[in-house]
């Protein structure tokens, strides 16, 4: 390390130490938010309690906000907040969620733990540092009966002029190895207060996934009755005049061959508009170029079928199982036909990567932007089909473009390697 660099992590230490000294003032702070809450929740009963405890819980959520998101950023983890959603937006249903969420008592157990811990972990480091340097002062200056000397060789004993440097150092190596340390163990017991509980954890994952069974079912049961409607108006209706072709040519074969001629013919256009209609049917529900050619070969030719420009490029080592790459070609499909309905866009892009056992998918164009996925939407419509994989949507879309889609899914390949292409359809 050279001198530079030792200076420059000094300064850093240093820094760190002063930010826990400040951050021991804060959290002694936050003891007044104790009372604050306790006072607020019998004022309940009268009109003036519901505002004030509405306003005392978004203090002291801001709070503990700001020490969730410091332990996160010093423990390199995410903390998410643990606060139950009211159902709706009334002021009693809020105050009814506030009361019985476990997260608000919990916050409030943090701030005496929080004040204590604070206290200790951001004056320790402090004291250490100022030992160490009031080391190297003390052979300077001497104090003796509140009267100050200034002390030069021969004055003293010697011992002073050497134990003194050597507690110094020995408080400052302390201070150095103590500072972060210190931080880190602030960190962890904010997060062990701050972050959601394993009950917690697996209720919102049971309410999670309850949603994503129920958002399944009904994606479920409107692709059925798609199917049916498509049926219904196109290839069973085709099929129902073919039978009456068939049958009118049967009555006039013998007595007129040339009109039963012409039905037959008709009936052999019919027989094929309705073939043609139950392959794009099926196509609908999985389409054959997917599990012939995987889903490389299945986005370039939707990229090649698409009026705009689209730029496939696609890196895997191996293919998704069959459900999760049905679920990402579908999805990719519905956002490019978005893009071709509702952007304005000039050019669209697709990029295909799986990393960390997630297939990660990107749809990009230069359009108009503003896209969101509201409810009854195209984009709403593929948030519940990754849903029901525990997949993830992400929408950029700023007014005025570009708009970027981000999809989560989370998978593994099969080993043999399918694909790695990159190129413009």
């Amino acid at each position: 390390m050279t001198d530079h660099d030792l200076v420059r992590a000094a300064r850093a230490r240093l820094t760190q130490a002063a930010l826990g000294l400040a951050r021991a003032a804060l959290c002694v702070a936050g003891l007044a938010l104790i009372p604050l809450q306790l006072y607020a929740y019998p004022l309940i009963l009268v009109t003036v309690g519901v505002p004030l405890l509405l306003l005392v819980t978004a203090l002291a959520r801001r709070y503990t906000g700001f020490f969730r998101r410091w332990a996160s950023r010093v423990l390199e983890v995410d903390i998410p907040a643990p606060y139950r959603l009211p159902v709706n937006r009334g002021p009693m249903t809020r105050v009814r969620t506030i009361a019985t969420d476990p997260a608000t008592w919990r916050d409030l157990a943090f701030l005496p733990v929080n004040a204590i811990v604070g206290v200790l972990c951001g004056v320790l480091p402090a004291a250490l540092w100022i030992n160490g340097v009031l080391g190297f002062v003390y052979p300077v200056i001497w104090l003796d009966h509140g009267r100050v000397y200034y002390v030069a060789i021969g004055y003293d004993t010697p011992g002073n002029f050497v134990l003194a440097p050597l507690l110094g150092i020995g408080f400052l190596v302390l201070a150095w190895w103590a500072t972060p340390r210190a931080a880190r163990l602030h960190a962890t017991v904010a997060r062990k207060l701050l972050a959601p509980s394993t009950t917690a954890a697996l209720t919102d994952r049971v309410r999670v996934l309850a949603d994503s069974r129920a958002d399944t079912v009904d994606a479920q049961a409107a692709e059925l009755r798609r199917i049916e409607r498509d049926l219904h108006d196109g290839a069973q209706a085709r099929l129902v005049a073919l039978g009456l072709s068939l049958g009118m040519a049967e009555e006039l074969l013998s007595r007129d061959p040339k009109a039963a001629q012409e039905l037959l013919a008709e009936a052999r256009q019919t027989s094929t508009q309705a073939l043609a209609e139950l392959r794009h049917l099926v196509r609908g529900i999985h389409p054959p170029v997917l599990a012939d050619r995987g889903l490389d070969g299945a986005l370039r030719a939707l990229a090649l079928a698409h009026p705009l420009p689209v730029e496939v490029d696609l890196e895997l080592a191996g293919r998704p199982e069959a459900p999760v790459e049905s679920a990402a070609y579908f999805a990719v499909a519905e956002t490019l036909t978005n893009v071709a309905k509702h952007s304005g866009a000039t050019a669209a892009w697709v990029r295909v990567r799986h990393a960390g056992g997630r297939l990660s998918l990107m749809i990009g164009d230069d359009g108009r932007g503003g896209a969101e996925a509201a409810e009854g939407g195209g984009l709403r419509g593929i948030e519940r089909r990754l849903a029901a994989f525990d997949g993830t949507l992400g929408i950029a879309s700023p007014v005025g473009g570009p708009t970027i889609v981000t999809m989560e899914l989370p998978c593994e390949l099969s080993s043999v390697k399918t694909s790695s292409s990159s190129g413009t359809a």
